[in-house]
């Protein structure tokens, strides 16, 4: 009976060992997964940091940009209508001496007429 016992014993430890082994895999099973799930986080953390600071960065280059695009519309408008000022300042210059050259062709010609009758 003595190696019946002693071939039960083993058997006992030999299943225990074995038991072990399974518990032993599926702890490290767990933790490659738990490893996995925290680094498919993290990198989900990381690239939501990027697209953050990315959007930042192109909100605040995208202000520059109609920034500088306003000031050269507004730079533009200015000049056009310092022209356009210039412009109407010499045509209205330019209508005035017509006027006057035509009042006083006007004036020639009444003064004939009332001097000679003739146009």
């Amino acid at each position: 009976m003595n190696g019946k016992t002693r071939k039960s014993e083993a058997q006992i430890a030999l299943r225990k060992i074995k038991e072990a082994e399974e518990q032993g895999k599926r702890i490290i099973q767990d933790a490659r997964e738990k490893e996995t799930l925290r680094v498919i986080q993290d990198a989900y953390d990381e690239a939501k940091k990027i697209k953050e600071r990315i959007l930042t960065k192109a909100k605040t280059e995208a202000g520059k940009k109609k920034k500088a695009i306003i000031q050269k519309a507004t730079n533009e408008a200015e000049k056009i209508k310092h022209e356009a000022e210039k412009e109407a300042a010499s045509l209205s210059k330019n209508a005035e001496k017509a006027v006057s050259k035509a009042v006083e062709k006007a004036a020639k010609k009444i003064d004939q007429f009332i001097e000679g009758g003739i146009l």
